[in-house]
């Protein structure tokens, strides 16, 4: 692929490997609809291309593997634009979230850079999920008044003790040995070694080429933490969380403390919510149907709207939550998240693992 290359996504096959290189580098890789359709094109196209034994995603530039979504169109939609192109954006999104966890060819993702919310979704869920130096790893949506979607609250879920739930109410980012510890991704290969990588997952199969380019991550921070963030987050509230937090002692609890009460009180309550009952709900299509139920649900938020505007719109990183403080959270406003929608459910938990969608 050549630098003129100027598709959002760019497609084509490189020897065994079918490659997949998300390809908006100014704009940190963030997925369009158009981009989401367009991968889920080739992945049902290389299903049945037997010169196709490897899938493998990567995203172009040096900063991004992918920050997200579009959430610019999605501040326009919950300021008075189009909700309904946003929902059939997340339900085309969501959808190809539970592919790639079913694929059935081996899905690599290169997670270097930045890889937040939806870039979490493209590479999070594959069966081979690579971490480099440069990878930081987060799932930030409580600091724009979202809850975790794509996928997230279930893999959040499946981290080993609180730890997701330490990840999820602080909106926080992890480097590339906590990302492997979390179980968001399977193996570390340093930044250096990518293009040989490459390379070699074009002519081998990827067990041969991983066994000559994996290595041990750099240090990361959370195992050492592990005793307190358990502790602290099996209280059953954010409130009790919080003064857990606070009574520790532990100079990293009061930071988390700090970024917790920055969040939106809604979503991080929401957050909380949807993380307890995703241990519950069991396979990744039932609680990609719950999340696309707070994802609406958020849409129609004052929360959503002014977190974005102070995170991406006016970068005044001041947002005025309403309402601005937990207790004034009514357990209703809760509730709302996971109310039933009806006609309009993902209902991706009704359809057998490996249909098409």
């Amino acid at each position: 692929m050549t630098p003129n290359d100027t598709a959002e996504v760019l497609v084509q096959r490189e020897g065994r490997a079918g490659l997949i290189v998300l390809n908006r580098p100014a704009a940190l890789n963030a997925l369009t609809h158009g981009m989401v359709r367009r991968i889920a094109q080739a992945l049902d196209a290389w299903e049945e291309d037997d010169r196709v034994d490897t899938v493998v995603v990567t995203g172009a530039g040096e900063r991004a593997f992918c920050a997200g979504g579009d959430i610019v169109a999605i501040h326009r939609a919950a300021t008075g634009g189009d909700r309904g192109a946003v929902e059939e954006f997340w339900r085309d999104e969501y959808r190809l979230n539970a592919r790639i966890a079913r694929y059935p060819k081996p899905y690599v993702a290169l997670m270097s850079g930045i890889v937040m919310g939806g870039g979490v979704g493209v590479s999070a869920h594959g069966s081979v999920r690579i971490v480099t130096g440069t990878t930081r790893v987060a799932m930030p949506e409580a600091g724009i008044g979202f809850v975790p979607d794509v996928g997230g609250t279930y893999l959040l879920a499946l981290a080993p003790g609180e730890l997701g739930t330490h990840l999820a109410l602080t909106a926080g980012s992890v480097g590339a040995a906590d990302a492997l510890l979390c179980g968001l991704a399977d193996h570390f290969v340093a930044t250096e070694k990518v293009p040989a990588l490459l390379d070699d997952l074009a002519e081998l199969p990827v067990h041969d080429a991983l066994e000559r380019h994996v290595g041990p991550a750099p240090a990361g921070v959370l195992d050492g933490q592990r005793g307190w963030i358990d502790r602290c987050y099996a209280a059953g509230t954010v409130e009790e969380i919080l003064d857990r937090l606070r009574d520790s002692g532990e100079p990293e609890a009061k930071k988390a403390v700090d970024q917790i009460t920055a969040n939106s009180p809604t979503a991080v309550k929401a957050t909380l919510a949807a993380l307890r009952r995703a241990r519950a709900l069991g396979p990744l299509e039932a609680v990609l149907d719950q999340e696309y139920r707070t994802s609406c649900a958020a849409l129609a938020t004052g929360d959503l709207a002014e977190g974005i505007r102070a995170q991406v719109i006016d970068k005044d990183r001041s947002p005025r939550w309403s309402p601005a403080a937990l207790g004034a959270v009514e357990p209703a406003a809760v509730a709302r998240y996971f109310a039933p929608l009806g006609e309009r459910e993902l209902g991706l938990a009704a359809t057998t693992p490996l249909e098409r969608w």
